[in-house]
């Protein structure tokens, strides 16, 4: 059983290269029980990668991650967490009922087709089209899908990959809603996106990833009068403006 007091998640000094390409340079932050967590950062910056380190699809080079104290690299670690990848893709001959049966046996675990069609409703999804193929689901459709899988299985941590990926604005915000209700119900998660306004809205804190560090850990509305900016998302291109700045200088 998972430690209350235990945290979610321990990244500490984690560095990964790829060859000559450095993408992670000693990155460092621990989660607390219970918070949203946002990752930022431009495309190739690192996060996916350090997501995979998480989930241990791949090796980091030096430093080490935990979840509840657990190396990431175990299989324990891995049964107290959800993830949702960036490019979700269901099999497209398996009905939706069925590819969230899969998804919940995994974790020992029923499906609730109740559970299931009131889920589908909460993230804007027809419960009918759940009898029917995902090869006929749209795009936003899909990703609901997935969705609907991560947050079934019920563990205490979730990562989600660009989980606002296809879905229009009224998804979205039924999205952020169903996140904000998982951690009113103790769970921690722990999500990537380019939608600045989404991670500026929801999160207890932010951290931001540039130039292989973690270049910002903390809330994001005390990041944005740091850079004399009322958006997350100007707040961040100052930011990492500056960084370069600081980069070429130093060249």
């Amino acid at each position: 059983m998972t430690s209350p007091t235990a945290s979610p998640l321990v990244v500490d000094a984690v560095s990964k290269s790829y060859g000559t390409q450095h993408v992670l340079d000693a990155i460092s932050f621990t989660l607390n029980p219970g918070e949203i967590f946002g990752l930022i950062g431009l495309n190739g910056a690192g996060k996916t990668t350090l997501i995979k380190i998480l989930l241990d699809l791949t090796t980091a080079d030096s430093g080490q991650a935990r979840i509840f104290n657990e190396g990431s690299n175990s299989v324990k670690a891995r049964t107290q967490l959800s993830y949702l990848p960036e490019k979700f893709t269901p099999s497209r001959y398996l009905r939706g009922v069925e590819h969230l049966a899969l998804a919940l046996s995994y974790y020992g675990k029923k499906l609730d087709l109740e559970k299931a069609k009131a889920l589908a409703t909460d993230l804007d999804l027809d419960p009918e089209v759940l009898t029917g193929k995902v090869g006929s689901y749209s795009k936003g459709m899909g990703q609901k899908l997935g969705l609907m899988g991560a947050f079934m299985v019920d563990q205490p941590f979730m990562i989600l990959d660009e989980p606002m990926s296809g879905l229009d604005p009224r998804a979205r915000i039924k999205l952020k809603d169903v996140m904000l209700r998982a951690k009113g119900e103790g769970k921690t998660l722990f999500f990537s996106s380019h939608i600045l306004s989404d991670i500026d809205e929801i999160c207890d804190r932010i951290g931001i990833i540039h130039n292989q560090k973690l270049v910002y850990l903390g809330t994001a509305s005390e990041f944005k009068p740091t850079f004399r900016e009322s958006t997350l998302e100007r707040a961040f291109l100052r930011a990492i403006g500056e960084q370069e700045a600081l980069k070429n200088s130093a060249a």
